[in-house]
């Protein structure tokens, strides 16, 4: 867990399942996704929520935060279930990875999200499919 400590006007989203709580003054509403595609294809069940308002807010991940401060036009590409949170000045779009048979055989997630600057963007290093995964592997050993 974390904590993010967010200031008047600033508006973080955040993956599904990755808010924990808040102070009073932060405001926790559903953010509905830009093209409706992102929505329904995007993957591990891209929904996200939107905190803003002043005041901390308690955010959880797998593994480690990773964090990166994206310039203006600057792009990063990840699997949206590594996809923990960022700034609302951040725009995103879903892609599908690869082909099928990469996706299928390559042992990662249908649907790329390329996220563009400016701002922060935070992803998480264990998405629980990887969690169950490794687990599933460690019981066979």
């Amino acid at each position: 867990m974390r904590p993010l400590d967010l200031q008047p006007g600033q508006s973080v989203l955040v993956q599904r399942d990755g808010f924990v709580a808040a102070e009073s003054g932060v405001k926790l509403d559903i953010a509905f996704t830009k093209k409706i595609g992102a929505g329904l294809f995007g993957g591990e069940g891209f929904i996200l929520q939107r905190l803003s308002g002043q005041g901390t807010a308690f955010i959880h991940a797998g593994g480690d935060f990773v964090e990166f401060e994206l310039a203006d036009g600057e792009s990063l590409q990840a699997d949206t279930g590594s996809l923990v949170c960022f700034d609302d000045t951040v725009s995103y779009g879903i892609e599908m990875a690869g082909g099928i048979a990469v996706s299928l055989f390559g042992g990662e997630g249908l649907f790329l999200a390329t996220l563009t600057g400016p701002g922060k963007v935070v992803l998480q290093t264990l998405t629980l499919e990887k969690l169950r995964r490794e687990m599933q592997v460690g019981l066979t050993s």
